[in-house]
């Protein structure tokens, strides 16, 4: 995505743009030192944002993503929704040991995908104004359920079918 695109990104019914916070925390394993990751300071509205999190600190640390939402997720997102604990998935790719985020999305298959690659994904709980953000898009478009057709055609018919 541009520059000027990403520092004009809105909010509308299908894109909630989200300034977050990438943060390193160095972790002794063994003789090894390794870095955990988290994700802080989650701002979800612009007037929210501290000087901290200003433009001009994006790439350091700091970061400003969309959460776009498609209609061939639907089924993902109504089944993150439903889960006891919905997640936001953070996909990051690290050069140099450090991370850079790719994509944030809702969708648990897309965040698996990432996780067989080189990427790590990370995860935060879904806030609440975005959860019902998401019930809105899923009630304009609708649900998408995924039916299994019947094998076998004709030939197996059932106790209805008057066989």
């Amino acid at each position: 995505m541009p520059k000027q695109a990403e520092l004009e990104l809105k909010k509308n019914e299908h894109v909630w743009p989200i300034n977050f916070r990438l943060q390193a925390e160095e972790r002794q394993v063994g003789r090894w030192t390794t870095y955990a990751w988290t994700i802080e300071d989650i701002y979800l509205y612009e007037e929210d944002l501290t000087l901290d999190m200003e433009i001009s600190n994006i790439g350091s640390g700091n970061y400003m993503m969309p959460l776009e939402l498609f209609r061939d997720e639907r089924m993902e997102y109504r089944f993150n929704l439903n889960s006891q604990s919905p997640h936001l998935f953070f996909i990051c790719a690290e050069e140099n040991e450090q991370l850079k985020p790719v994509l944030v999305t809702a969708a648990q298959g897309v965040a698996a995908r990432y996780m067989d690659g080189d990427y790590v994904v990370l995860h935060i709980e879904i806030p609440l104004a975005i959860q019902a953000w998401m019930e809105a898009f899923l009630g304009r478009h609708g649900e998408l359920f995924e039916f299994k057709r019947k094998r076998g055609g004709d030939k197996k018919k059932g106790r209805s079918s008057g066989n």
